[in-house]
């Protein structure tokens, strides 16, 4: 069958058959592995005959392309859907601890799964970059939103870039590597200090700027006054207290 006569399904019951063949199909490749399935397992996975499968798809590629499609929207969508949401810089922790529990909660795959699907993006030019489209369209919904809140332009798309993959990888540590020896809340706590760090960088930099200009330059210090004043207000401005 060529590919101008692929059905696109319209009523309800032929929208939920071609909805079990992906759902299917998707999880036998992720079970067993691309090379290892074929289009007659996955009929038989879903409930279909071989012929209907094919009125909906070319081939399992077609079908692994639409898993692949649902899978990275289950996991992206509701972290954009978080990323039009208007904040005050204030509430930027509580922001990020729900895009964590919003990112963990969405990796339902198995370890293996996971790892079936990440392999693919290195040997499958489509998936590839599906992934990587998904991945500038957040990156930009997150830094409009940075932007409208006042945060620094300066480099702002590469930051926000940077912890998009550390909550990721944060998210693969906590759901499918749980290494006993560590805790979590302690490495969530860093991590999410680490971004803010990350994203008010060059207004901690302005900061100690002027900090070093007031100190040098007010006659009322002499040098180891200086270098106190200093000493203190660098503590201010990079960990937000005093450290004497």
């Amino acid at each position: 069958m060529t590919e101008n006569e692929i059905r696109e399904p319209v009523q309800k019951r032929s929208i939920e058959k071609k909805e079990k063949i992906i759902n299917a199909g998707f999880d036998l490749i992720c079970q067993k592995g691309y090379y290892n399935t074929n289009t007659a397992e996955i009929a038989k996975s879903a409930g279909v005959s071989t012929g209907i499968i094919y009125q909906y798809f070319k081939d399992k590629h077609d079908i692994l392309l639409a898993g692949v499609e649902k899978y990275a929207s289950d996991i992206f969508y509701p972290m954009l859907n978080i990323a039009t949401t208007k904040f005050e810089k204030k509430d930027l922790d509580k922001i990020l601890r729900t895009m964590i529990t919003k990112f963990i909660e969405n990796h339902k795959l198995s370890q293996e799964a996971h790892e079936e699907i990440m392999a693919m993006t290195h040997s499958d030019k489509e998936i590839a970059k599906y992934f990587h489209e998904h991945e500038i369209v957040m990156t930009n919904s997150i830094t409009n939103l940075l932007l409208q809140n006042g945060f620094s332009q300066e480099n702002l798309s590469e930051k926000v870039h940077i912890v998009i993959h550390l909550i990721d990888d944060l998210c693969h540590e906590i759901v499918y590597h749980k290494h006993k020896e560590m805790n979590y809340d302690i490495m969530t706590d860093i991590t999410i200090k680490t971004i803010e760090d990350l994203l008010s960088w060059e207004q901690k930099l302005a900061l100690i700027t002027l900090a070093q200009t007031t100190a040098f330059c007010s006659p009322r210090f002499g040098s180891r006054a200086k270098i106190y004043a200093i000493n203190f207000l660098l503590n201010i401005v990079l960990y937000n207290f005093p450290v004497i």
